[in-house]
């Protein structure tokens, strides 16, 4: 990774390729989004709405922060190509972590641009020789989008990667059916882990933890992606829980401790944990994980829930196969999230830096509606 972001410094990690990639074509059925493999549109939203709803759309999760994505629009398709600028080769040297980012954004933006009004036809990985290239797009006017899709375009805005400890959800098993149908059209399994299994995650995540300790380029990498001020990515002080607030969350990340007060006292972390599991492991399979993750978290934020996302466990194998016998179907265990409400009197987390548009949006060259 040649650092090519904000920040400067020596951290420059090398380059991985992804695993063997096959290509899938879907269709979404549940009236949220409707994708076929018809090659040309019809028509296309001008370039002040793909630049509005980029905007809208980044503010989808990724690890770290590091917002690995790019795309190019020519005026009739927009294309999604992974950044491995940004990958982070000691923690995700397979590209998974990034490619599920990528599938976080690609949802976001579908949402954002079906409650616009514009009905997208997405077609995944549709060049295998071309592995950076995850998605294509193009576009057909929907004039009357459904009130769900609405909803949850509305609902980006206010989501948050909320690490702090947070009170048991209410109305859980409701949003979780809705979160089940929106997960399926990915083949995306939804297991809701008992409260029995919080000690085995939590043994899973501090072996996580010790593994990683004496790893100095994972370590170097962690530090290069958390603690500093607030600029246009990573994970920023004020996103990050101190020592204290940690000791209440034992299933979370260890990140670099920052000093500031704990903000939720002395309360025991009472989210529910949630697993994203998917059939295989490839990229493709990678990119659903990231766009039925998108869809839960959003549905989860409309209704009211806190939310955070973890990949730690997964990340190394001993910790993924904690996970294995807690979840129904004969999947790979992907992510895990923890979905609760934060207290009403504690502020909600600060929003974290984006990108601009322009960082991550290409106009093709001659593009006809280029100056709209």
């Amino acid at each position: 990774m040649i650092w090519t972001g904000g920040r400067t410094g020596d951290y420059r990690p090398s380059m991985r390729d992804p695993m063997p990639i096959r290509s899938v074509f879907a269709r979404e059925n549940t009236g949220t989004m409707m994708e076929s493999n018809a090659n040309v549109a019809t028509s296309a939203p001008d370039l002040t709405t793909v630049r509005t709803a980029l905007q809208q759309a980044s503010r989808a999760p990724s690890v770290h922060n590091t917002q690995p994505w790019r795309w190019e629009f020519d005026g009739t398709q927009l294309s999604l190509y992974r950044d491995n600028d940004r990958l982070l080769t000691a923690a995700d040297p397979n590209g998974r972590q990034l490619v599920i980012s990528c599938g976080a954004m690609l949802h976001h933006l579908r949402t954002v641009l079906t409650a616009s009004g514009w009905r997208t036809e997405l077609e995944r990985v549709p060049d295998p020789e071309r592995p950076d290239l995850l998605a294509r797009m193009t576009f057909r006017p929907w004039p009357d989008p459904p009130e769900g899709v609405i909803a949850r375009a509305a609902a980006i805005e206010r989501r948050r990667t909320d690490r702090l400890p947070m009170a048991a959800p209410t109305g859980f098993e409701e949003i979780m059916r809705s979160a089940r149908m929106l997960a399926s059209p990915h083949e995306i399994e939804l297991d809701v882990l008992d409260d029995s299994a919080r000690q085995l995650l939590a043994d899973a995540s501090r072996e996580a933890s010790a593994k990683r300790r004496y790893d100095m380029d994972y370590q170097a990498e962690l530090h290069w992606w958390t603690g500093h001020l607030p600029e246009r990515e990573g994970v920023p002080r004020t996103a990050l829980p101190s020592s204290a607030e940690a000791s209440h969350v034992p299933v979370a990340r260890t990140f670099p401790p920052v000093p500031h007060s704990d903000r939720r006292g002395d309360t025991d972390d009472q989210a529910k944990l949630v697993v994203l599991s998917s059939a295989g492991n490839s990229l493709t399979d990678w990119l659903h994980v990231g766009e039925a993750l998108s869809a839960v978290l959003l549905e989860c934020t409309r209704e009211g829930l806190a939310t955070c996302a973890l990949t730690h466990i997964t990340e190394l194998v001993s910790a993924r196969k904690a996970l294995e016998p807690l979840i129904v179907c004969d999947g790979v265990p992907q992510v895990l999230i923890r979905v609760g409400v934060a207290p009403a009197e504690t502020a909600s987390p600060t929003p974290t830096p984006r990108r601009p548009v322009d960082e991550i949006l290409t106009i093709r060259p001659g593009t006809a509606r280029d100056l709209d």
